[in-house]
């Protein structure tokens, strides 16, 4: 990975932006403040406070500036979203519940309520049990 610094939200090269980063920086691009958890060398999603320095007091909001004196920004802090695994997933959850929607099918059509009808048939075609 290289040394380049990029905006933790966008992506975006921060080399216009003088270092080290004012508390209120904003990335050129997308505005995001730049003194934030996310964009700093200790941010680590997988622990419980998203940080691995142990003498960080630990901001509420990770996506906010914050006042933190560990701060080191952290080159490669944008995660590009991959659409490939989530279309992946949304199709592992298509097969275990159901098929989308097909096209054609109205959008105000309720698949639940049509798969019901379809198992217990239509309620018009229902008649209420004698009392």
């Amino acid at each position: 990975m290289s040394g380049a610094l990029v905006c933790w939200k966008c992506g975006v090269s921060l080399k216009e932006i003088p270092r080290p980063f004012a508390r209120l920086a904003e990335c050129g691009q997308c505005r995001a403040e730049l003194h934030v958890c996310r964009m700093c060398e200790f941010y680590n999603p997988r622990v419980s406070e998203k940080c691995d320095e142990p003498m960080a007091e630990h901001p509420r909001e990770l996506e906010r500036a914050n006042f933190c004196d560990y701060f080191k920004p952290k080159p490669g802090a944008f995660v590009a979203r991959n659409e490939a695994k989530a279309g992946a997933a949304k199709a592992g959850l298509d097969a275990l519940f159901g098929e989308a929607p097909k096209k054609g099918v109205s959008s105000d059509t309720n698949p639940a309520r049509a798969k019901l009808a379809e198992l217990f048939g239509s309620e018009s075609k229902k008649k209420d049990p004698p009392r």
